[in-house]
């Protein structure tokens, strides 16, 4: 695809004809450009916020408590340098298709099937990972409650709730949101005098370097999906202002909670107890004041709020991806679709649900996690590349946030991403091999189709 050939959107946005659609002789449904600052800080913190429910505490297991803190220090420090990065490309090209349309931006046709493959893993293997866990919680509460039975229930209310539109959409995440931002710091007043730094040093003789890099999935899990925002980039309101305010506004939050909550579990007993299990909070609390008290189950029963919202946020992410994707023709066409009524992808929803059920169904939570996290990281790599060439390549482009200490903090966050890749790789072949075996089974089918219908498509446009 000739550079010629290609053309964008006054704000930055990859137009159809750029990935290999002609333009329409009409113009079709598109998505609302409703959201706000409050909305898009509530849908960023959504996405991540069971992170700090439940599935870092796996981390344990592997590192103890000293190894995991070191490993959760170092990923902030990934998400911290990532997000002053991400925020660049998210703010200049406000696209559904997020590191999708930023890699087809940077590096054509072939960039964008990486970066869109990679996004796709992310987010479609956490909902499930959120929905066990949705599960065990209400298992915790009414043993007679299958675990399984509600996972699929909350896909099926869930993708409903997103069906309806993006107003109320991101009007749910907004309450559900600030309701378990103000349960975590209930707990953390909850839970903090009994806290002993000596519990969080104990029993940790046995753990060694090789622990803290098999914990790395399990730190970046505390703040896995908080750059899905980007695929909400389409239908916020003045997105040069939004999306910076709503990036910056929500990594605060979520590095004051992740630390937080890891600490106070980790001294308020043996934190042994909790390394296992999908309710690591819950069980704090009985830890604190006694098996027989009501704190554990009240908190379990608000508990819910904080995976309800993570998991409303990511459906919302996977099903913006697949509809980008779809749209640029590398997905089939009918997951494009817009319903005329809501205006929301609802065969993306649908179609994403499907598959994050049949990954529900097929796997523990801390393997999913595990994949969830490969395609995060290969999609931040990809996009940190894309932005340092896009500044080489469009130094024009319209930029209304720049990347503060440029180019030393996308370098820092680069590097720290591969190291993490390669040691999760070194720890997760197995899991590994799965997302390599994906990979080149889709790389198998997308060039067998998708360049023959660009160059195609390309043709008719130049004609």
């Amino acid at each position: 695809m000739g550079e010629s050939h290609r053309r964008t959107a006054p704000n930055g946005s990859i137009v159809p004809s750029e990935t290999g659609h002609a333009q329409p002789d009409h113009p079709r449904p598109g998505l609302r450009k409703v959201i706000s600052t409050m909305q898009l800080w509530a849908i960023a913190v959504g996405m991540v916020i069971s992170g700090e429910y439940f599935g870092w505490n796996y981390g344990w297991a592997v590192a103890g408590t000293i190894g995991f803190l070191i490993a959760t220090l170092l990923v902030t420090v990934l998400y911290l340098t990532f997000i002053f990065s991400y925020t660049e490309l998210t703010a200049a090209i406000p696209d559904a298709g997020g590191p999708f349309a930023y890699a087809l931006r940077a590096f054509g046709p072939t960039g964008g099937f990486l970066a869109g493959f990679a996004t796709l893993v992310d987010f479609l293997m956490a909902p499930p990972a959120i929905a066990a866990a949705l599960g065990a919680y209400a298992h915790f509460l009414n043993p007679s409650l299958s675990v399984l039975g509600v996972a699929v229930a909350s896909y099926v209310v869930f993708i409903s709730i997103n069906i309806l539109g993006i107003k109320e959409s991101a009007n749910f995440s907004v309450i559900v949101t600030v309701l378990s931002v103000v349960e975590l710091l209930i707990f953390m007043a909850m839970v903090a005098p009994s806290y002993k730094t000596e519990n969080v040093l104990a029993h940790n003789e046995s753990f060694g370097i090789g622990g803290f890099f098999a914990a790395l999935p399990f730190a970046i899990w505390f703040y896995l999906a908080i750059e899905g925002v980007a695929m909400v980039a389409e239908e916020v309101r003045e997105p040069k202002k939004t999306i910076p305010r709503g990036y910056l506004l929500s990594i605060g939050t979520l590095v004051v909670l992740a630390i937080g909550t890891m600490l106070l579990c980790a001294g308020a007993g043996d934190w042994r107890q909790l390394s296992r299990i999908d309710y690591p909070l819950p069980e704090t609390l009985v830890m604190v004041f006694g098996r027989e008290s009501s704190w554990a189950g009240l908190f379990a029963g608000l508990g819910l709020f904080g995976l309800i919202a993570s998991f409303h946020a990511n459906t919302l992410g996977y099903s913006r991806q697949l509809f980008a994707l779809a749209r640029a023709g590398y997905l089939p066409a009918f997951l494009a679709a817009v319903n005329p009524r809501f205006q929301t992808p609802h065969w993306s929803l649908i179609v994403g649900g499907l598959v994050g059920l049949a990954a529900l169904f097929s796997g523990t939570t801390g393997e999913i996690i595990t994949l969830s996290v490969i395609g995060a990281l290969v999609m931040y790599i990809i996009s940190l590349l894309s932005l340092l060439r896009l500044r080489r390549t469009e130094p024009n482009l319209l930029r209304p946030y720049l990347t503060p200490l440029y180019p030393v903090v996308p370098v820092i966050a680069l590097t720290l991403s591969i190291i993490c890749l390669l040691a999760i790789i070194y720890y997760n072949q197995l899991l590994s091999g799965i997302f390599c075996g994906l990979l080149g089974v889709s790389w198998i089918m997308y060039r067998k189709f998708v360049p023959r219908y660009t160059e195609q498509a390309t043709t008719s446009t130049a004609d």
